[in-house]
């Protein structure tokens, strides 16, 4: 495993969109360059990006909660694949040892990691979505990250993130579902 280098970006929120107080919110990303090893060619077993992904995870990831204000009460993970590589790639670092880590790290997560992967050169940013940790209905946590590293992913790396949170969207108003429209 060469990992280029590690982030960890720490985004304290204050105020709604207009301006309305909140009580502070916390979200932290832990975002890994690394290189992708089947980057310009085709191979059936991806595994060890598997591997990868679950070190990765094993050492960010309590990292990132560290920096929490509160308690870790979503989370969600994110890839963006250099272009000499394949979406694939992006699926294999997600799933399915990621988890674990993540899981491990924030004291439980019954419900599943939203995720997103693409493919795209350095500077390219990421919608990295975020969901409750125990409760996958909780609209309240439906939230969304932009990040991007301005120098990766470079055409044969991978740039993962995994986020955490400590609160919902300032001043949620849509409820807890399921809804059935």
């Amino acid at each position: 495993m060469n990992i280029r280098k590690t982030l960890l970006i720490r985004e304290t929120i204050e105020t709604d969109g207009f301006g309305k107080p909140c009580g502070p919110i916390t979200r932290v990303v832990a975002v890994a360059v690394i290189q992708n090893p089947f980057a310009g060619r085709y191979v059936e077993n991806l595994s060890p990006l598997f591997d990868i992904s679950g070190v990765i995870g094993d050492r960010l990831m309590a990292d990132a909660v560290n920096v929490l204000a509160g308690p870790p009460v979503s989370y969600g993970k994110a890839a963006i694949v250099g272009v000499n590589g394949e979406l694939e790639h992006g699926g294999a670092v997600l799933h399915p040892k990621l988890g674990k880590p993540m899981r491990t790290a924030v004291g439980g997560g019954k419900a599943l990691i939203p995720s997103n992967a693409k493919v795209a050169a350095a500077g390219a940013s990421i919608d990295l979505p975020l969901g409750h940790k125990d409760e996958a209905w909780s609209f309240d946590h439906f939230d969304t990250m932009t990040i991007m590293v301005a120098d990766a992913p470079r055409p044969d790396e991978i740039v993962l993130c995994m986020a955490v949170s400590d609160g919902p969207r300032p001043h949620p108003r849509v409820g807890s579902g399921p809804i059935t429209d």
